[in-house]
Parts: C-alpha cells; structure tokens; sequence
C-alpha cells in the first residue's frame, strides 16, 4: 500500500543518506575494450567487474573473425575508482588492447552548418524534445542564414566566416571556436566546405558528417542532378566519420528510399532531405550512446 510522504518519512530518509552516504554516488560508465580475440576474455573481464562490485547493466560482443579482433561494450553502474579497475584490466587483457571508460549519458556536441536548414532544425527539435540526449553547446556557421533559427532554441550561435581567408585559416579559427566548447563531438549538418587535414587531426573520430547520396555513389556536387541524369531507382543519405579523404570515412548509418521515373530533381531533392536528417539523427544516437567502433576504416555498433 502506498503511503502518504510526511515530514517524518523525509528525516528517515535523510537519516538514511547520511548512514549510507555510498547510495547516493551510484554512477553509470561504458566500458568499451578492443584487444585480439581470445579464449575467455568475457570472463576476464566481468570478472574484474565483479572485484569491483560493479553491475553489469548491458553487455555487447562481437569478433570479427578477418582480423581477430574482440570488440565489447559494457555498461556499468555502481562505485567506481577508474585508476584501478583499467590497471586490473591492463593486466588481464592481452597484449595491444584498447580499453576506455567514460560516463553513460549526455554528450556535448558542436554543431557546423552552412545554409541548409533540414538537418540542423531535425537535431535541435529532438535535443529539446528529448529525442537526443545531447546537450547542443553552439552551432557555428559560416554563414549568418541560420543564426535566427538556432537562437529560438536558446543556444548560442557562432560566425566564422570564410571570407577573405584561405581554407587553412578558416579551419584554424573554426577549430579553435570548436574547442571553446569543449565538446564530445562534431556534428557536420550539411556544412558545405571541405575540410583540411590539420581540421581533421585535431579531432580524430569525433567528426560525423551527413553525406546527401548512398556511399560511394554521387560523390561530389549536385548528387540529385547526377542522380536524376542516371535514371536511378533509389537514393539514400550516408552518415560517417570523417578523415582526410573526402567522403570516404568509415560509415556508421546508411538508408534508401525507392523512387521511379516520375521523380524530377527536385523531387528527388526533397525526398533526400528526409533520408539525410533521419540518418544522422540515427547515426548520432548511437554515437552518443557510445555503441560505435571505428576499427580500421569501419565501424562496429554494439
């Protein structure tokens, strides 16, 4: 039977926390490991887990078997001390392992535009409606043509703009305002300039882009005009990592849709819209989630 909350109830239970001060430092963390594949790592390491009286919430494995390696990801709540639990894994995992611990939860992430509206409004409605668990620290534009969108959302807009500058100090100022928010990752939606190498290396993984045709098809300007011209019958969005070859980064979310021959350019245009924005959205979710392993020039999603 349910009953009423009186003050009495309330000095019990701050009784209660302040004898079992540990009830209120429960964390949840992602342990994420990559380390060659051998008999009995799973129990190596849920054991260690276990030593340090942590629970398993969720736990994903995969092999890949092409080129031996072991990927995991393990959720974990309880009371952590980081320092030693990693040396206890250090010592169980083989030689080469990969291993890292971050909190569950709400990532920070930039966001980079250009003028196109559809992907960026997609992740600000569901960042404020709860669609994302994200915490969207600043779109940066080259452009002022989104600003008076952004800030109906109450988050701050950044101009950079590209006029007058080479492309290297460009992406040496867009960088640095990037790093004054000090975010988890960067979010290109629809940001229409090629980024340098040196942009590139200073966040490595953490760039996720939105790509307006289904990899490695249409790569370049005027992907639904190329597409039309070949009289396709799907078209789709990319979402991936970006590295230093142009669209060519390991991809973590793709999707088509069917289209016929009545279908003219701009048809095709706003229908791609619509793939573009749900794939990233998709793509995003689980990023934050820290289910995706970049190995090589691919991902795992666990």
């Amino acid at each position: 039977m349910l009953r009423p909350v009186t003050p009495d109830s309330i000095d019990t239970a701050n009784t209660l926390n302040r004898i079992f001060p540990a009830m209120q430092s429960l964390q949840r963390k992602v342990l994420r490991t990559i380390c060659p594949d051998q008999k009995g790592l799973i129990a190596r390491i849920t054991n260690i887990c276990y030593k340090h009286e942590l629970n398993i919430v969720q736990n994903n494995e995969f092999v890949d078997h092409r080129t031996g390696r072991f990927f995991m990801r393990t959720e974990l709540e309880g009371i952590f001390n980081d320092s030693t639990l990693l040396a206890d894994l250090d010592s169980a995992l083989p030689e080469g392992s990969v291993r890292e611990l971050n909190p569950a939860g709400r990532r920070r992430v930039v966001i980079l535009v250009t003028k196109e509206a559809h992907c960026l409004g997609d992740l600000l409605m569901k960042a404020n409606y709860g669609g994302l668990d994200v915490e969207i620290a600043a779109v940066i534009g080259n452009h002022e043509t989104l600003r008076s969108l952004v800030e109906r959302f109450e988050i701050p807009f950044e101009l950079v703009s590209h006029e007058g500058l080479t492309r290297e100090e460009h992406d040496t100022k867009m960088a640095d305002a990037i790093d004054a928010n000090q975010p988890d990752y960067v979010v290109l939606a629809k940001y229409m300039r090629v980024l340098t190498p040196g942009f590139v290396a200073r966040f490595p993984n953490k760039i996720i882009n939105i790509h307006h045709s289904f990899l490695p098809a249409f790569i370049g300007a005027r992907p639904y005009h190329q597409a039309y011209e070949r009289g396709v019958k799907i078209i789709g969005a990319t979402a991936h990592y970006v590295n230093d070859n142009l669209d060519e980064g390991p991809i973590i979310m793709q999707d088509v849709i069917h289209v016929d021959h009545t279908y003219t350019a701009e048809d095709m245009m706003r229908a791609g819209r619509d793939v573009e924005k749900n794939v990233l959205s998709r793509a995003l979710y689980q990023v934050l989630a820290q289910r995706v392993f970049v190995y090589g020039n691919r991902t795992i999603i666990l």
